[in-house]
């Protein structure tokens, strides 16, 4: 594992995952929204592509997304690992409801200095509210990308709950090996 991508719907745990990989196995780690946004308002990087593009020519990397199209294909592609979140939508709805309210609650700086703010909660593009309506459309993209043949070789793990999770994470620390820091 040298190339990881891990994929899932918003709320799945991408990012926490991501950075204890990250860590136990000493790949730089990139937060795919904050190489997306890039300012107030939640704009969008205009260096976003050329920056995803420089980080999958590495030999040596893990990405918490895979992003938008056009970068996805290029990161499947460059990936040599992906691991999938599939957990259950009762759980990622909870966790994202759960971030969303701490968020809001505490006012917590985000990508380009953005906040969820409460008025945001009525907007379809609320990570809620699009963690609930895009839940299937994303399960089936990430399950065509793992079956595509473009992608070959590319190894998939698919973790189907957090408890599945946890344990493949376990798993991948070598009795003695700690984690890098």
């Amino acid at each position: 594992m040298q190339r990881v991508l891990v994929v899932g719907i918003s709320g799945a745990g991408k990012s926490t995952l991501a950075r204890e990989l990250g860590r136990l196995f000493g790949l730089p780690y990139h937060e795919v929204d904050g190489l997306h946004f890039a300012g107030p308002g939640w704009a969008v990087s205009p260096s976003f592509a050329a920056d995803a593009a420089r980080i999958a020519e590495g030999d040596r990397w893990i990405l918490d997304s895979h992003g938008p199209e056009p970068v996805r294909d290029l990161l499947w592609r460059r990936a040599d690992t992906v691991v999938w979140l599939d957990h259950p939508r009762r759980v990622v709805m909870r966790r994202v409801l759960l971030r969303s309210l701490r968020r809001s609650l505490l006012r917590e700086r985000l990508f380009g200095g953005n906040r969820e703010r409460w008025r945001e909660w009525l907007r379809p593009d609320h990570p809620a509210w699009w963690a609930w309506s895009r839940y299937a459309s994303r399960r089936a993209e990430i399950g065509g990308l793992a079956g595509d043949e473009r992608f070959a070789p590319l190894r998939v793990v698919r973790l189907r709950s957090p408890k599945a999770a946890e344990a493949w994470l376990r798993a991948q620390r070598p009795a003695g090996r700690r984690p890098q820091t």
